[in-house]
């Protein structure tokens, strides 16, 4: 569809009285987008205005794929903010692969080009700020509450959120950190354009939220901004025209990854983001979760994505989507019925009629892994093999082999800092 010739990336401004930041968008001049984002929290005193300009200027970019979707563009043009040739090179990689899952469900070819235009040579910014201390991100699910209680204890650690303060409001005040709220604002006018024939479709948010991190480290003086990625997240949902989708790619060691290189040339070594979960798969962080977290924030956490969906304003277990069902299934084998029955409402989803589809696709025995932040074919089906255990029936339900060398409780490679690795190495462990 192109209906317009050019995307514009058209502005960014931050209002430092009000603390937000509004980003700019524009089809030909013709149709304006703006997303905002207020930091509400107490700021250094002493900012780098470079690094924190650099900073707004990642989330400038980053967040426009919201907006570039709908109308898929031929040229993108850049009116504000530098571009470097390694820097369109990763913007147009997380926007392609990003957008892989939107391109699958509109059906539109998964290769369209996308690339970002150079506006300046490659040049290395070291950043002069000297921080520390560690910003995990909290979505409230299990994954970052293990990160919680991993690095509860270090001498400077704080928890952020982008949104959802209702809903998460319990569950800081529970971890107990100092916190930082962000709330965004994206505009409504999408929706309009969706009702008139613009596309819609999944976007790669978890970089759109790693890039908020960014801001939030620089805006607080922290260096740390650790999310809780697992290795699962690594594993394609589907292929499309000789294309691996990912609904998770936003998530995965390879964005981590470039995410990395792209901080290091903005800002040295001074701001880092990394994974803490990357080297377990989802059945051992469930196993943890079960036995050091579940009991203290059983009735404050979350991890079904309908209870973050923009009508909500409280937590809840649906009991019907991917999500609820995987969580589920990846917990029987350590939370015993009656207390992990309580978590959805008394309903046992491995017995659910309703459900027997998506355990098939989850288990790889019926069609593609559903477009959701589930794991691995192969821990679905060992999870599935320890509840056969307690619920015989499950037996003739659900036939499936199994690989003969998995463990899951494996730990896998990761790119979390080695004095970092080393504090939380005692808890992760097969042992752990």
């Amino acid at each position: 569809m192109n209906k317009y010739k050019s995307f514009l990336f058209k502005d960014y401004k931050l209002d430092y009285d009000s603390r937000i930041l509004s980003l700019h968008y524009s089809y030909d001049n013709q149709i304006s987008f703006t997303e905002t984002y207020h930091f509400d929290f107490d700021w250094e005193e002493n900012l780098d205005l470079s690094d924190l300009d650099r900073a707004c200027q990642t989330l400038f970019f980053m967040a426009g794929v919201s907006y570039y979707k709908t109308y898929l563009a031929p040229e993108i043009c850049i009116e504000k903010g530098k571009m470097t040739p390694s820097e369109a090179e990763f913007f147009s990689k997380t926007y392609q692969k990003g957008l892989g899952e939107f391109f699958y469900v509109n059906q539109l070819y998964p290769k369209t080009t996308i690339k970002f235009p150079l506006t300046h040579s490659d040049e290395v910014v070291s950043s002069q700020r000297s921080s520390s201390g560690l910003l995990i991100g909290i979505g409230g699910g299990k994954d970052s509450l293990v990160s919680v209680d991993l690095l509860h204890d270090q001498p400077k650690v704080a928890t952020w959120t982008v949104g959802h303060r209702t809903q998460l409001e319990p569950l800081v005040k529970r971890i107990g950190l100092p916190h930082f709220w962000v709330y965004r604002e994206w505009d409504k006018s999408l929706l309009d354009h969706n009702i008139s024939g613009g596309y819609n479709g999944h976007v790669p948010f978890s970089a759109i939220l790693a890039s908020v991190g960014t801001i939030v480290a620089v805006l607080s003086g922290y260096r740390d901004v650790v999310v809780s990625n697992e290795q699962s997240a690594n594993e394609s949902t589907l292929e499309y025209n000789g294309v691996s989708i990912n609904h998770q790619y936003s998530k995965s060691s390879e964005f981590e990854s470039d995410y990395q290189t792209y901080l290091h040339n903005r800002f040295g070594d001074n701001i880092r983001y990394y994974s803490l979960l990357r080297p377990l798969s989802e059945l051992r962080i469930a196993e943890l979760f079960a036995s050091k977290v579940l009991d203290k924030y059983r009735d404050v956490f979350s991890s079904c994505n309908r209870a973050f969906v923009h009508t909500s304003d409280r937590l809840f277990w649906c009991g019907e989507c991917p999500k609820c069902a995987f969580t589920y299934l990846i917990l029987s084998p350590f939370v015993n019925d009656d207390k992990l029955t309580s978590l959805f409402g008394g309903k046992n989803l491995l017995t659910d009629p309703t459900l027997e589809l998506t355990y098939r696709q989850l288990l790889g025995i019926e069609g593609d892994k559903p477009l959701d932040c589930v794991g691995e074919i192969k821990e679905s089906r060992t999870a599935m093999r320890l509840a056969q255990a307690k619920y015989p029936e499950l037996i003739s339900k659900y036939r499936f082999d199994l690989p003969t060398n998995y463990d899951f409780r494996t730990l896998y490679g990761h790119h979390i800092p080695t004095e970092i690795y080393s504090i939380i190495a005692n808890g992760i462990t097969k042992n752990g």
